[in-house]
């Protein structure tokens, strides 16, 4: 009688399951330490533009002019292959505020219409003019994106009697609606807007941050009795909606560009611009619907 019916070499041929992978903790979806630190990186600089806000007058024209100028050098830095005309791009975002300070908006306008010639000289002069269409494009670009918002933030910090109440209104505004926006896209965001230009936006964050942002600006609201709920309402729900499409815009830019951040100026959290991307925007909006409602 055989007694190796169950020999182990029966099952030498049988396949071996292959031993199970060890388990992956799942990750868990929220708020991690990047959103405080965002906030601490921010809070000196709510503060700056607070202060500025409140001094208004030469003051304010004098750190508009600054801030031009640091977001220029980022742009400049950042187009550098297409050669931008930097000169001549400093003179008029600095021209643009003083004549918002001390002028009116045909003054404005006479700003915006001698710079062409501006940039005609600088550019006919370069020693290498191949090219010069896309230089004397990237710089008029970087006018218009940067100064245009300047003079709005001058304009609208010099309206009579509220205009720096409504300044630091917008400015609460933007910085909640974005910060909401990127928290809730983080805890709930599964739907992106545009993956091609920014795929860390969601359509949960944006709608996070149009409500919290709009609630922000009618909270900013309750503590100046002349500034009605309603009027509250529409320029914080203008605001908090528009703020996105600032941050698009130059996520668009830097994807065209291959650059990550604009510059170093906050460190690993980017430069100025990264910082104003959508305050370049609601600052316009904001200054419109103010002199509507307000006035």
């Amino acid at each position: 009688m055989r007694t190796d019916l169950f020999d182990d070499e029966m099952f030498e041929d049988d396949p071996v399951p292959p031993p199970k992978p060890p388990r992956q903790p799942r990750r868990k979806r929220g708020l991690s330490g990047e959103t405080a630190k965002r906030v601490l990186v921010a809070l000196p600089w709510i503060a700056f533009a607070i202060a500025i806000a409140v001094a208004g007058g030469i003051v304010f024209a004098v750190a508009m002019i600054g801030i031009g100028i640091v977001c220029l050098r980022e742009y400049v830095e950042m187009t550098a292959s297409s050669r931008p005309l930097a000169i001549p791009a400093y003179v008029a975002v600095a021209a643009l505020v003083v004549a918002a300070h001390f002028g009116t908006a045909f003054n404005v306008l006479l700003i915006l219409a001698a710079s062409f010639p501006l940039l005609f000289f600088f550019g006919a002069r370069a020693r290498e003019r191949e090219g010069v269409t896309i230089s004397l494009g990237v710089t008029v670009l970087g006018i218009f994106w940067i100064g245009i918002p300047l003079v709005h933030a001058v304009l609208l910090r010099d309206l009579p009697s509220h205009g720096a109440g409504l300044l630091v209104d917008v400015l609460v505004g933007t910085f909640v609606a974005d910060t909401a926006a990127y928290a809730t896209g983080r805890m709930f965001g599964s739907h992106k807007i545009a993956p091609s230009i920014s795929p860390n936006k969601t359509i949960e964050g944006l709608i996070g941050g149009f409500l919290i942002g709009t609630m922000a600006f009618w909270f900013a609201g309750l503590y100046q009795d002349w500034l009605s709920g309603v009027d509250a309402l529409i320029i914080g729900a203008a605001v908090a909606a528009i703020a996105p499409v600032g941050d698009l815009f130059e996520s668009m830019l830097k994807r065209d560009l291959g650059t990550k951040d604009t510059g170093t100026l906050f460190g690993p959290h980017g430069g100025i611009l990264d910082r104003l991307d959508a305050v370049l925007f609601t600052i316009v909006v904001g200054y419109y619907l103010s002199v509507a409602l307000v006035y």
